[in-house]
C-alpha cells in the first residue's frame, strides 16, 4: 500500500491577538506601555518586521519581550522616514491601508522569532509631550478606523494634573472617567470603537467656569466652520449661600400602576424626599382621574415633615384613569420658594385618558402656565406612554425624559437622575457672543446645539456645537444665577487653522437629532391634515424642508438611523435624490409622524434623547430598533470628516451622491496604488488629515481638490 503524505500547507502569517495600553500622565507628559500579544499558528517559529504607529515627537523608552530582561532593537522613525517605508511596501503589497497612519512616527523592529502554534508578548514604552491649547491638554493613542479591524484592546489611562483636573472628555469612545485625587482615571475593555482613542483634560480653576473650543474650518476657507465648546461649571463656593433644589415629585396612581411598578414609584419618591438636605424644600403630588397634593405648597426638609411624608406615600393606591394635564398643571401653578431651582419629577405609565388629551395642548397649556420656569423631569414607566409628549414637556423646560423600561427599576432611573440635580452651582444659564470690542455678534454664530442651556450642576459637562462665521476672535459670556447674585464668566474664541475632523461630525448627529424631533412635533394629534393621513404630503414644505435637509446630513456624513439606514443598503445612495427623499419621507410618516406610543415609539426617544445630547461619535451608527435592541448600519464608514458608502466591492466618497455639489457628473482618473501619482494623492489627504480613509483598502473612489479619483 502506498505511504501517502498530506501536502505541505503554506504556514499563516503571525496574528495580533489582543493589545493592551497603559498610559501614565503628569500634566503634559505621557508615559504609553503597549503590551501586543502575538499568535504564531504555523507549523514553524517565524520571524517578520513590525511597524507600529506613534506620534510624531515620541522618545522609545523600553522595548523587550515580555519575562525576558533581554532588551530588542527598535527605533522610532520620524514621520518622513516612515512614510517611506509605508510606500515601500504598498509598492509591494498593493494594499493602501497602511497609509493612514502617514503623517505619524513609526516603531520599527524586527519580529523576534516566534515558536511555532505559540503566543508571545512584546511590550514597549514610548514617552511624549503632550500638546496644550489654553486650559486644555490632548492625548492620542493611534488605531485604525478600519472597520473591519477585530484586534482586542484594553486600555487604561491615569492621568495625574498639577492642581487638578476640572473634566475628561473623549470625543472618539465612551468613558466612565474616575476621579481620583488631582486627576481621572479611564479605562476601556471589553469591545472598543475602531479608530485613535482621544482623551482631553480641562485643568480646574478654583471657583472660575472653564471652557475650551475645538474647532473645524470648512475646507479651503479662512472664514468660518464648525466649533465645539466644552464648558465645566464653576466649582460650589462653600461660604456662599448655595442654590436650593425645590422638588415635586408627581406619582401617576391610575389602575395600570399596580404591583411592582407602584411599590417601586413608592421607593423612588421616599428616596429622592429623603436624599434632599437641610433648607431644601419638596412637596408630593398623585393623580389618577382626580388630583391630591400632599402639601399646598412646598415644605421645608424637617424631621416631622419626612415622617408625615412617609405615611403619606405608604398610602398611595391605585385606581382609575391618567389625568396627566390636571397633575401637571397643579405641579407648575406652586408658588417657588425663593432662592430655589424648582424641579419636577413626573412619573407616568400611561396616555392621557382624563381631562384635556391632545398632546399638543397639553404642551401648550403647561409652556404658558410655567412662568415659574419649573424644570420637568418625565419619566415613562412601561411602554404605554406618549413618548413625544414627555420628551418634549422635558426638553422645553431645560430637563430630560427618561424612559423606564420593561425589566428596569423605576427607582433606579429615578435615583440616577436626582443624583445628576445635586450641588445646583448655575440656574437660567445663557450664552452670549460679542466681539473683541464688546459688540452683539449673533450673526457670526448659529446652528447652537443645544440652543437652550440646561441648569449647571456640580458634577454636569456641558457640550454645545454650532458655526462659526469670519476669522475675528469672538468673545463668549456665560450669564447665570449662583444664588447669591448674577455671575458672568467670559471665553475668549480665536478661530484657528487647527482642524478636529470630529467637530462638524458631532455637531451634524445632534442637528439630524433636533431635525427629526421637529418632525415628530408634526404629527402630534391629527390635526395636521395631509401629513398623517395615508400618506405623507411631499409638496408640504414643513415635511419637505427637514426631510431633505436629514437626508442631505445623513448622506454627506455617513450618519444613519432608524430612518435613514435604507442609504446604506446595496446602491441605495446612488440613486436618484428624488426616490431617496420619497422613500426617507414614507418612513418618517410611518414612525415620526404617526408612532406616538409603544415600543416603536420609545425607542425613537431613547434614539433622540442618545444623539441630540451625545457628545461622542458614532462610527458604526449604533441605535435602538423597534425590539429595543442595539443595532449597527453596515456599509458605511466614517473616516476623519467624510464618509464613504460601499458599492459591490468598492468605497465611495458621499459628497459624489450629493446634489448640489456638482460632483457626481466629474471625470473618473483611474490611479494604481503605489503609482507616483497615487502618493501625491496621499500627500494631499495628509495635508487635510484624511488619510485615514485610505484604511478601506485598495478599491477606493473620492474627491481630492476638485479631483474624482478612482483608486486601482
Amino acid at each position: 500500500m502506498p505511504h501517502v503524505r498530506p501536502a505541505p500547507q503554506p504556514a499563516g502569517p503571525v496574528e495580533v491577538r489582543a493589545i493592551d495600553a497603559v498610559a501614565r500622565i503628569e500634566d503634559q507628559i505621557a508615559r504609553t506601555t503597549l503590551t501586543i500579544t502575538f499568535f504564531n499558528p504555523a507549523g514553524r517559529q517565524q520571524e517578520g518586521q513590525m511597524l507600529l504607529p506613534v506620534p510624531s515627537g515620541a522618545v522609545l523608552k523600553s522595548f523587550a519581550i515580555e519575562g525576558d530582561n533581554k532588551e530588542l532593537k527598535a527605533r522610532i522613525l520620524p514621520k518622513e522616514e516612515a512614510r517611506r517605508i509605508y510606500d515601500r511596501i504598498v509598492a509591494q503589497a498593493k494594499d493602501p491601508a497602511i497609509l493612514e497612519f502617514a503623517g505619524h512616527g513609526a516603531v520599527d523592529s524586527s519580529v523576534f522569532p516566534i515558536p511555532a502554534r505559540s503566543e508571545c508578548r512584546l511590550r514597549l514604552t514610548y514617552e511624549e509631550l503632550l500638546p496644550t491649547e489654553t486650559d486644555r491638554i490632548d492625548y492620542l493613542l493611534l488605531r485604525t478606523e478600519s472597520p473591519d479591524y477585530r484586534v482586542k484592546w484594553s486600555i487604561d489611562v491615569k492621568w495625574m494634573v498639577k492642581g487638578g483636573v476640572a473634566t475628561s472628555y473623549s470625543p472618539t469612545h465612551e468613558i466612565a472617567p474616575a476621579k481620583i485625587e488631582k486627576g481621572v482615571r479611564v479605562r476601556l475593555e471589553g469591545k472598543v470603537m475602531p479608530g485613535p482613542f482621544r482623551l482631553s483634560v480641562l485643568r480646574r480653576k478654583k471657583k472660575e467656569a472653564v471652557a475650551s473650543f475645538l474647532t473645524h474650518p470648512e475646507e479651503g476657507s479662512r472664514d468660518g466652520g464648525h466649533f465645539l465648546l466644552l464648558i465645566v461649571p464653576p466649582e460650589r463656593d462653600k461660604a456662599a449661600p448655595a442654590l436650593k433644589r425645590e422638588v415635586t415629585v408627581v406619582i401617576d396612581r391610575s389602575g395600570s400602576m399596580a404591583g411592582e411598578k407602584l411599590d417601586q414609584a413608592r421607593a423612588a419618591a421616599l428616596q429622592v424626599v429623603e436624599g434632599l438636605e437641610e433648607g431644601e424644600l419638596f412637596n408630593l403630588i398623585i393623580y389618577n382621574e382626580a388630583v391630591e397634593s400632599f402639601a399646598e405648597k412646598p415644605v421645608a426638609v424637617s424631621r416631622d415633615n419626612l415622617m408625615r411624608a412617609r405615611e403619606f406615600i405608604s398610602a398611595i393606591r391605585v385606581s382609575g384613569g391618567t389625568n396627566i394635564h390636571g397633575a401637571l398643571q397643579q405641579a407648575i401653578a406652586q408658588p417657588v420658594g425663593k432662592g430655589t431651582v424648582p424641579i419636577v419629577l413626573f412619573l407616568t405609565d400611561g396616555l392621557p385618558t382624563i381631562g384635556e388629551t391632545s398632546e399638543k395642548q397639553i404642551r401648550e397649556k403647561a409652556r404658558r402656565s410655567n412662568g415659574n420656569r419649573r424644570r420637568i423631569f418625565t419619566f415613562g414607566v412601561g411602554v404605554d406612554v406618549n413618548t413625544p409628549l414627555l420628551s418634549r414637556l422635558a426638553d422645553d423646560s431645560r430637563a430630560t425624559a427618561t424612559y423606564v423600561l420593561p425589566k428596569e427599576k423605576v427607582e433606579v432611573k429615578v435615583a440616577s437622575v436626582f443624583r445628576r440635580l445635586s450641588g445646583p452651582v448655575l440656574s437660567f444659564p445663557r450664552l452670549k457672543v460679542f466681539t473683541r470690542d464688546g459688540r452683539p455678534a449673533p450673526h457670526l454664530i448659529d446652528d447652537l446645539v443645544p440652543h437652550q442651556l440646561p441648569d449647571f450642576f456640580s458634577s454636569d459637562q456641558i457640550i454645545v456645537t454650532g458655526r462659526y462665521r469670519g476669522s475675528e476672535p469672538l468673545e463668549f459670556r456665560l450669564l447665570g444665577d449662583d444664588g447669591k447674585s448674577r455671575r458672568k464668566y467670559t471665553f475668549v474664541f480665536k478661530p484657528g487653522q487647527k482642524r478636529h475632523p470630529f467637530v462638524p461630525r458631532l455637531w451634524a448627529m445632534r442637528k439630524i437629532a433636533v431635525l427629526t424631533e421637529a418632525l415628530r412635533d408634526l404629527g402630534a394629534d391629527s390635526a395636521l391634515g395631509g401629513l398623517t393621513g395615508n400618506g405623507i404630503d411631499r409638496n408640504d414644505p414643513r415635511v419637505k424642508e427637514l426631510v431633505d435637509e436629514i437626508v442631505r446630513l445623513s448622506t454627506e456624513h455617513g450618519i444613519l438611523s432608524e430612518y435613514t439606514a435604507f442609504l446604506a443598503l446595496e446602491g441605495e445612495v446612488f440613486r436618484p435624490e428624488a426616490r431617496r427623499a420619497a422613500r426617507a419621507a414614507h418612513n418618517f410618516d410611518q414612525r415620526a409622524l404617526k408612532t406616538r406610543s409603544g415600543q416603536l415609539s420609545v425607542n425613537q426617544d431613547l434614539n433622540l434623547w442618545s444623539q441630540k445630547q451625545s457628545g461622542r461619535l458614532n462610527p458604526s451608527n449604533e441605535y435602538v430598533n423597534g425590539d429595543l435592541e442595539v443595532e449597527e448600519v453596515a456599509n458605511v464608514a466614517q473616516c476623519s470628516d467624510m464618509a464613504f458608502f460601499k458599492r459591490g466591492k468598492e468605497w465611495v466618497d458621499a459628497s459624489l451622491t450629493l446634489a448640489g455639489k456638482g460632483r457626481g457628473d466629474l471625470p473618473v482618473k483611474e490611479i494604481m496604488v503605489g503609482s507616483e501619482e497615487f502618493k501625491r494623492v496621499v500627500d494631499r489627504l495628509v495635508a487635510k488629515q484624511r488619510q485615514s480613509c485610505l484604511a478601506l483598502g485598495s478599491n477606493l473612489e473620492l474627491v481630492v481638490d476638485g479631483t474624482r479619483y478612482r483608486v486601482k
